[in-house]
């Protein structure tokens, strides 16, 4: 069993549910905000959101305070995630998976960029250089169980797995479902 997720300050103020007029406070409560849905995430291994749900969940419906963030905001939260603004323009943390439907959402809690790192690190210091593994050994295997990445979304595993092929660090190959990689 996992703990329960502990909700930060902020999420028990009532103005945190409502967009701030002001610039500079509008930036501090997007910040905030994506802070929170990336600890969530992370909190109980989710790499995609259906905002439509996400909006009637704990995360943003806060049911002591009688408060909740609408669509429309819950989707301008989003958007400001996937600019990327929080972090000088390289930080995106989210991406639209239907592009302008803005109803399904990936959460980078770690970018691919950052998950590629974790798994080059983790065939570097294990020995897998060289070795042919398939996706569902890397997400489901014994060898893995330890992982940060068991049992992540295939898809966030193939974007990550991209990533080291663009750097040279591996290859994948095979159909749709049956991928393999090899590592350099």
């Amino acid at each position: 069993m996992t703990t329960p997720f502990q909700f930060p300050l902020t999420y028990s103020f009532p103005a945190f549910f409502t967009p701030q007029p002001n610039t500079n406070t509008r930036t501090s409560q997007l910040q905030k905000w994506s802070s929170l849905i990336q600890s969530w995430c992370r909190h109980h291994r989710t790499y995609r959101l259906s905002v439509i749900e996400a909006i009637e969940s704990p995360l943003f419906h806060n049911t002591t305070l009688r408060k909740r963030i609408s669509l429309s905001d819950a989707r301008d939260i989003f958007d400001w995630m996937a600019r990327g603004e929080e972090e000088g323009g390289g930080g995106r943390r989210a991406e639209w998976i239907d592009g302008g439907g803005k109803s399904v959402v990936w959460v980078w809690w770690r970018r691919p960029e950052e998950w590629a790192g974790v798994v080059a690190d983790w065939v570097e210091s294990t020995g897998q250089k060289n070795v042919v593994l398939t996706v569902y050994e890397l997400l489901e295997g014994e060898a893995t169980m330890s992982q940060e990445w068991h049992g992540m979304d295939p898809e966030v595993m193939l974007k990550s797995l991209n990533v080291l092929v663009k750097r040279g660090k591996a290859q994948v190959f095979g159909s749709e479902g049956q991928e393999g990689v090899k590592f350099f």
